[in-house]
């Protein structure tokens, strides 16, 4: 079985585990995954498996985007699609549907996706700079201070910390526990927080380092 899903961030909240301890979860909708595409050794010289998360409506969709579903056997174009490495060949088949059926309760797991944007932000809010004295007569509150180097080596250093975009990065957070599955809605209650504003798209994956969370 694929123990990887798409999704989609709902938002976060809290429940409370057999032992009446508050545990703050992450809502994510995870499939159902249709299986778009399955690539071998033989055809793409590897294995994997492209898997689609949602719907477009026709008008919405290119003619190549619903040609390639329509030859999975797909009645509907997935609106996001995405391909997942396997070390193997595949056991599963086009137009056949991956659920939440994939994960166990308690499983460990990795989920991707791109952390919300914060625009253009200088130091203390983008690195956590400590900045100068708050007192009215400094006059050094929240810049970045110096950076040069004097005469030697004459140069700013490569990857100085400056103000510059922050966010909208591709992350992976690691590790968090799968609390609780939800079938019949296809939710994933994950322990933490994930990358992404509510709505974003993400991935859940089994853990490729896992250890107990």
């Amino acid at each position: 079985m694929i123990a990887t899903l798409l999704g989609k961030k709902i938002g976060m909240t809290q429940i409370y585990d057999a032992q009446n301890v508050l545990i703050p979860v992450t809502v994510v909708e995870a499939g159902p995954c249709p299986v778009v595409q399955i690539k071998t050794v033989e055809t793409d010289g590897y294995h994997a498996v492209q898997l689609g998360f949602g719907g477009r409506k026709p008008q919405n969709a290119t003619k190549a985007e619903a040609q390639h579903a329509k030859k999975a056997g797909l009645a509907v174009t997935p609106r996001v699609i995405n391909e997942v490495r396997l070390p193997s060949a595949a056991t599963v088949k086009p137009g056949d549907i991956v659920t939440v059926a994939a994960f166990t309760e308690g499983q460990i797991v990795d989920v991707l996706g791109v952390s919300k944007g914060k625009s253009f932000q200088g130091v203390v809010k983008r690195f956590r700079v400590a900045g100068g004295p708050a007192a009215h007569g400094s006059m050094f509150h929240r810049r970045i201070g110096s950076v040069g180097m004097r005469q030697t080596p004459g140069r700013v250093w490569k990857n100085q910390r400056m103000p510059g975009h922050m966010g909208s990065d591709y992350r992976t957070v690691q590790n968090l526990r799968v609390v609780k599955i939800i079938a019949d809605k296809n939710l994933l209650l994950i322990k933490g927080a994930i990358p992404g504003a509510n709505g974003d798209d993400v991935i859940v994956r089994a853990a490729k380092k896992a250890r107990k969370a």
